[in-house]
């Protein structure tokens, strides 16, 4: 596990970015639904983000819905020339705030359009494509079908990199045959490890994965072990868990988020945290006694 800076790169698509980004998720409301409880604060946020050097954020047109994407244009835009926007699709928000497929041709036509038009921009960077079989998790099926519209709208000049999200590695497998995948987006932290195989092997083949809930999202990581490593080094319980991410691969980009300035200054500072052996020694033992099958 090498070492890691703030400069430190990888390529995702056709252009290098820094391996700490940002995610908007959080700027929504309450359950990532409906507008945030102060926008001058999730527009400050997304500046600020930009600001210290991020250049890789990470959002959707169904946080909110159309929340996050309409927030980052009126922060941000004109965009730095630097700055990858990553997108997803396959997913949208039910009136009760549930997460419900939205995979048909239709409904993934409309969605690349919805985030064109919310962010301002005439070509999606990347779009990742969210297989919804299993809501909570990955679930075996083919993703031929939304892939192949996807690729089309690719085709067509509105998509300029494709990525997947809550995917197994057969559906990688399945999804490189008939595209270039730029990136992988599943959940992966401290506790729970089951993609480890599939970090391993898509970096060996330079393509990025990109963790979400890399802090254990909507329930935060907690461990004895953690805290203690954290205390030793001077350092949050989350940017140890962020820099050890950052030490886990070399592919691994982190975008997390955050509606709070403070707290994205203490996620970006984990970038100059190097944990030394013994710590990364014992947190290798929470994931352990803590992985999910």
């Amino acid at each position: 596990m090498p070492g890691f800076d703030l400069s430190n790169t990888f390529p995702l698509g056709d252009r290098p970015v820094k391996r700490l980004g940002y995610g908007a998720m959080q700027l929504a409301g309450p359950g990532v639904f409906g507008p945030p409880r102060d926008p001058a604060a999730a527009l400050a946020v997304l500046r600020e983000a930009v600001a210290r050097g991020v250049d890789h954020i990470d959002t959707s047109d169904f946080y909110g819905p159309h929340v996050t994407n309409k927030l980052i244009r009126e922060a941000l835009a004109p965009y730095p020339k630097d700055l990858v926007i990553v997108t997803k699709v396959g997913a949208r928000r039910g009136e009760d705030a549930s997460w419900l497929p939205a995979y048909s041709p239709e409904a993934l036509k409309q969605a690349v359009h919805d985030n064109l038009r919310n962010l301002g921009l005439d070509v999606l960077d990347v779009v990742n494509l969210r297989i919804m079989f299993d809501t909570h998790g990955p679930a075996e099926g083919s993703i031929e079908a939304p892939l192949t519209v996807l690729a089309e709208l690719q085709r067509q000049g509105l998509v300029r990199h494709i990525g997947l999200s809550n995917v197994t590695p057969t559906q990688v497998a399945e999804g490189r045959r008939m595209v270039r995948v730029v990136c992988v987006q599943n959940q992966y932290n401290l506790a729970h490890r089951s993609d480890d195989a599939l970090i391993d092997a898509l970096a060996r083949d330079g393509i990025p994965y990109v963790p979400f809930f890399p802090l254990g999202g909507f329930t935060p990581l907690q461990s004895s072990n953690l805290s203690a490593v954290a205390q030793r080094l001077g350092a949050t319980p989350m940017q140890v868990a962020l820099a050890w991410l950052l030490q886990r691969a070399p592919n691994i980009l982190l975008i997390p988020g955050t509606s709070s300035v403070a707290h994205l200054r203490e996620n970006l500072a984990a970038g100059a945290l190097k944990l030394p052996a013994d710590a990364l020694q014992e947190l290798e033992a929470m994931g352990r006694t803590t992985a999910h099958p």
